[in-house]
C-alpha cells in the first residue's frame, strides 16, 4: 500500500493568423448550485515532497510527475517515466491526458485533472495534504521566448502571499507570489493535476466540488475566460481568448470556440514580437479541432504548417495528425497518409494516427 503522507511542517495562523471574428455572443451559462461551505483554512500549510528532482533536457513533465508520485512513496524517477510519457525524447509537449494515462496504467495511483483551478482550490488541496501539479507559462533568462512548464505546488503562506513549489528547472522550495502564479497559470486555462492514492479519491472530488465534473469544470473555465476577455488587456487578454476557445471545445461548442481562437490569434499578432507566446500551439490542439469541426480545413492546414515549419525540429504529432485529417477532408488522401505516417514517426504508437491510417485503408474517412 502507498505510504501515508509525510507529517506537515508547523503552520502559522506564433501560429497562422486569422482575420478577427466578431466576439462570441455571451453564453447563457447554467445557474450554479450553491457552493459547499468551506472549512476555514489555516493561514499557512506546507507538505514538501521527500525529494526534488532536476529535469533532464526537455523533461519537466516526467521530473515533476516523479516528484508528485514520490510524495506518496513511489520510488522511481524521471528516467522511468520519460519513455512512457515521451516515446520520442525530442517531443516538445506532454499533455495532461498523456500524464493521466501513464499514472493510471503504470502506477498504483489515481490522477484527476481539470481546468478552472484557482488560488483557493490550490490552498484547499494543500491543507488536505495533497500537493498538485499545475501547468504554467515560463520565460527563463537562458531560453528565448515563452514556453510551457509544469511545477509541483506543496505549500502556501497567506501572510507572505506566497505559494511554495518544487520546480524541476529552477530548483526546490521556490517561493512564488500569488499574483505571479495566477498570471503564469492563466496560459493553460488554470489546469491542475492531482496525483493521489485511490483511497483519497472521494476527498479530491469533495475539494473540487462541482468542478469534479468535467463539463462543470469547462463551464466554470469558460465563464472566467469570458469575463477576462473583457477586463484584461495585452498578452493576458490573448490567453483569456485562448482559454475561452479551449473551454468551448471542451463543451463541444466548436463554432464559438473557432471565433474565440480567431480573436486570440489576432490579438497575438498585435503584440510586440518579444511578447508573443509563439510556442502556444506546441501545447494545444484545440484550434485544429474547432476549425476542423467548422469545415475550415484550409485554416487547419495553414495553422499546422506554420507551427511545424517555424520549429527547429518538427516533432508535434498532433499537428501532423490534424493536418492529415484536413487533407483527407479536402480529398488529398496521399498527403493525408503521409502526415499520419509522420505523426507515427514522431510518436510511435500514437493511437489517433493509427486509427486514421486504418480508416484510410478501409476506404473510410479518418
Amino acid at each position: 500500500m502507498p505510504s501515508p503522507p509525510p507529517t506537515a511542517r508547523p503552520t502559522a495562523t506564433r501560429p497562422a493568423q486569422a482575420a478577427p471574428s466578431p466576439s462570441p455572443s455571451p453564453t447563457p451559462w447554467p445557474t450554479p448550485t450553491p457552493a459547499e461551505t468551506r472549512i476555514p483554512r489555516p493561514s499557512a500549510a506546507y507538505w514538501p515532497p521527500p525529494r526534488h528532482e532536476y529535469q533532464r533536457w526537455n523533461n519537466c513533465a516526467p521530473a515533476t510527475l516523479s516528484m508528485a508520485l514520490a510524495f506518496w512513496g513511489w520510488e522511481g524517477d524521471q528516467g522511468v517515466l520519460a519513455p512512457l510519457l515521451k516515446p520520442n525524447p525530442r517531443d516538445k509537449n506532454v499533455t495532461p491526458e498523456e500524464i493521466e494515462a501513464v499514472v493510471l496504467h503504470h502506477t498504483r495511483y489515481m490522477m484527476l485533472w481539470r481546468p478552472a483551478g484557482d488560488l483557493d482550490v490550490l490552498r484547499d488541496f494543500i491543507v488536505a495534504g495533497l500537493p498538485v501539479m499545475i501547468e504554467t507559462g515560463f520565460e527563463p533568462d537562458d531560453v528565448e521566448g515563452w514556453m510551457g512548464h509544469y511545477q509541483l505546488v506543496w505549500g502556501y503562506n497567506d501572510a507572505k502571499s506566497m505559494f511554495y513549489t518544487h520546480d524541476s528547472y529552477q530548483g526546490p522550495e521556490q517561493a512564488v507570489p500569488y499574483d505571479h502564479l495566477e498570471s503564469t497559470w492563466r496560459a493553460f486555462n488554470f489546469v491542475l493535476l492531482a496525483v493521489y492514492p485511490i483511497e483519497r479519491d472521494a476527498q479530491v472530488r469533495r475539494i473540487l466540488g462541482q468542478r469534479a465534473d468535467p463539463l462543470a469544470a469547462y463551464h466554470a473555465a469558460a465563464q472566467r475566460a469570458e469575463r477576462e476577455t473583457q477586463t484584461l488587456t495585452g498578452r493576458p487578454q490573448v490567453f483569456a481568448w485562448f482559454n475561452l476557445g479551449e473551454s468551448l471545445v471542451g463543451l463541444g461548442d466548436f463554432a464559438r470556440a473557432a471565433q474565440a481562437y480567431d480573436r486570440a490569434f489576432a490579438g497575438m499578432a498585435a503584440l510586440p514580437p518579444e511578447r508573443r507566446p509563439w510556442r502556444w500551439m506546441w501545447y494545444h490542439d484545440g484550434p485544429y479541432r474547432a476549425y476542423y469541426e467548422e469545415g475550415r480545413y484550409h485554416d487547419v492546414v495553414q495553422l499546422a504548417t506554420t507551427t511545424l515549419t517555424t520549429m527547429s525540429e518538427a516533432v508535434l504529432e498532433e499537428a501532423f495528425y490534424w493536418r492529415g485529417r484536413a487533407y483527407a477532408a479536402l480529398g488529398d488522401l496521399n498527403a493525408a497518409r503521409a502526415d499520419f505516417q509522420r505523426a507515427l514517426r514522431v510518436h510511435p504508437g500514437y493511437e489517433p494516427a493509427l486509427r486514421a491510417l486504418q480508416a484510410l485503408d478501409a476506404g473510410e474517412s479518418p
